[in-house]
């Protein structure tokens, strides 16, 4: 249990930036060369890097290098991993307004009575 918590620290710790969140987007289209990767943003390939060296410790993605080419892609079941904390979260919460509601409602019906 406790390295699944810290695998989903990892996650999370990487999807906290916007540079590589945008980077698991692309690749949720399929993959793609580092060098493509790194062309919509505005920093050097080696700041670059260190993003998607986060991602990959996170094991959010793969990457392989066949010749001069380092190729990125997604790993799902990671990020699986990820939604599935999250929709376990998403029905706590939601059971918690559902039974809030139901007793705000209850309340307002007593009201009404008296």
């Amino acid at each position: 249990m406790a390295n699944q918590q810290t695998a989903l620290d990892t996650v999370f710790h990487a999807l906290a930036d916007p540079t590589r969140r945008a980077v698991i987007g692309r690749l949720l289209q399929g993959a793609a060369p580092v060098t493509r990767l790194a062309e919509p943003f505005t920093m050097g390939l080696p700041a670059f890097l260190k993003h998607l060296a986060v991602l990959e410790t996170s094991g959010l993605i793969r990457s392989e290098k066949r010749g001069r080419v380092r190729t990125c892609r997604i790993d799902a079941d990671r990020l699986a991993a990820a939604e599935g904390w999250l929709a376990e979260q998403r029905a706590i919460w939601q059971g918690r307004t559902d039974r809030l509601a139901a007793f705000v409602e209850s309340q307002n019906s007593q009201e009404k009575a008296s």
